[in-house]
């Protein structure tokens, strides 16, 4: 039974491989990557020769029966198109399957755009919420950033850099314009850049800059000092209110007196 080893490469600057991880790549029989066209232009530049197959989101299904028949006789890494393999892509998968079936996993530590952006980016470090990428839609986007309106730790997201000024728009709307934030930009590229400010001047630099290239958004928790509501204490308040006889209308604004929440937030969880 061969090994599954989760190999971390570059997110930008090839430099940043490690020792081990080329090691690796060059010693199993066959490597596992997310798109095999980007995953070559690392391999040709290390010389690496290896069998190469593709896993990612979306031949996942097919493919995890010929990684797991690889592993029954030799060793298999995985690798992703940049960073961290198995963080929000299906890598995890593939790791899970591989623990029931009773095979060695074995992560080497190595590039990561969420750790990376987080220590430079100026906001606290001792607890932090990843959430992956955040909805599209606007509704959803907005639905989602009032689940963690209320939370103290740091939030980290990917974002497109075509979504961006959308997403910070949602943030102004939903967390206010002076909640601080830090979009890091092409990490470890020749481009690299960390932009670190209100969300609202996020908001103003980006719209005229047009930004281009992989994005980490990192969002400023909220002031645990705050006493703004939590949603489900709002819900409850709200429910209270209406049966005692009060409109939908009144009940709202007299909460949003009270809670720090805008009227029309109140007003929609009401007829939601």
């Amino acid at each position: 039974m061969g090994i599954l080893y989760i190999v971390p490469t570059p997110i930008g600057n090839l430099e940043d491989i490690t020792l081990r991880a080329l090691r690796i790549l060059k010693e199993v029989s066959l490597i596992a990557a997310e798109d095999t066209r980007t995953s070559r232009v690392l391999t040709n530049h290390f010389d690496i020769d290896t069998q190469m197959t593709s896993y990612h989101e979306h031949n996942k299904v097919a493919k995890l029966d010929q990684i797991y028949d690889a592993l029954a006789v030799g060793d298999v890494a995985l690798i992703s198109d940049a960073g961290t393999p198995g963080i929000s892509d299906p890598g995890y998968e593939l790791v899970q399957g591989a623990i029931e079936r009773g095979i060695t996993v074995v992560p080497l530590p190595g590039a990561n755009a969420v750790i990376t952006a987080l220590v430079a980016s100026g906001l606290p470090t001792d607890s932090f919420l990843y959430v992956g990428f955040l909805p599209r839609k606007t509704s959803a986007l907005k639905q989602r950033l009032t689940e963690l309106a209320n939370q103290t730790e740091t939030i980290v997201t990917y974002e497109s850099p075509y979504r961006l000024t959308d997403t910070l728009a949602g943030i102004i709307d939903v967390l206010g314009a002076d909640r601080h934030v830090c979009v890091a930009r092409e990490i470890t590229k020749k481009f690299e850049e960390f932009y670190r400010g209100t969300a609202q001047e996020a908001y103003d630099y980006f719209t005229a800059e047009n930004p281009r290239g992989e994005v980490t958004l990192l969002i400023a928790g909220a002031d645990p000092t705050d006493d703004t509501w939590t949603e489900a204490r709002v819900k409850s308040e709200l429910a209270q209110q209406i049966a005692d006889g009060q409109s939908l209308s009144r009940a709202a604004k007299t909460i949003a007196k009270l809670s720090g929440w805008k009227k029309r937030d109140v007003y929609e969880l009401g007829i939601n």
